[in-house]
């Protein structure tokens, strides 16, 4: 078991960037349930605030994804979204700031590795992320959040960049051709609901690349994709 020493207190406010107004919110955050066995029965475990902490989380992350990624498409919001606030990804971040030595543990879970324990960590995560938003409102919540967040998505922009074939098309014909590609969609199907479409790339009038798929944004990348290979090949 361990209590909550000041240092510790101190210690993971600044790894957040955050001062705590109500120091209560800050313990009640660090206290997993197993502490309280036997204890004091007016003290209050982390669930609840956990319970808030998963929509602030839910939220802050579609609002950095939506402002940070403003040609992802609805889909890729969604997916990236659960990937982010999936446990394991939780989990990391509270490592990444040390939150597991700031808990209260039960013996029990003590002795068992508690404080590494995924599940705990990213609770705890929520339930810290939570006692932020009712210490000082959500733009605080916001900016605490992006700053946990800040590595995973600077990593995430690199990846999707190397990935961004119009991008690298556009960059690929300022430097090469001093021209620009020309995108038209040739095809439709389906319903309005389940639509697929083609899109060809020309350049100077002659067809480098095609292209489908279920959204213009999708066949655009797979056809400056097919593009780029075609002109590396001349």
């Amino acid at each position: 078991m361990r209590s909550n020493k000041p240092q510790l207190l101190k210690g993971l406010q600044k790894r957040i960037g955050h001062r705590f107004r109500d120091m209560q919110l800050l313990t009640e955050a660090l206290t997993h349930r197993s502490y309280l066995h036997g204890r004091n029965k007016e003290d209050k475990d982390n669930e609840r605030l956990e319970f808030l902490g998963d929509s602030v989380i839910e939220l802050a992350v579609s609002h950095l994804l939506l402002s940070g990624f403003p040609c992802m498409d609805e889909g890729g919001l969604s997916k990236t979204r659960a990937l982010l606030v999936k446990e394991a990804t939780l989990a990391s971040i509270a490592r990444s700031v040390r939150l597991g030595k700031a808990l209260r543990l039960g013996r029990g879970e003590e002795e068992t590795g508690g404080r590494e324990k995924d599940s705990i960590l990213a609770g705890g995560l929520e339930a810290l992320v939570a006692a932020v938003y009712l210490d000082s409102g959500y733009a605080e919540a916001l900016r605490v959040i992006e700053g946990l967040y800040a590595l995973l998505l600077e990593e995430m922009n690199g990846e999707l960049k190397d990935q961004d074939f119009k991008t690298r098309l556009q960059e690929y014909m300022q430097k090469h051709r001093n021209t620009i590609p020309r995108y038209i969609v040739t095809d439709e199907k389906g319903p309005d609901h389940a639509k697929t479409f083609k899109v060809v790339i020309t350049i100077e009038g002659k067809v480098y690349g095609s292209g489908r798929g279920k959204s213009k944004k999708e066949a655009e990348q797979r056809a400056a994709e097919e593009a780029l290979r075609s002109l590396q090949e001349e």
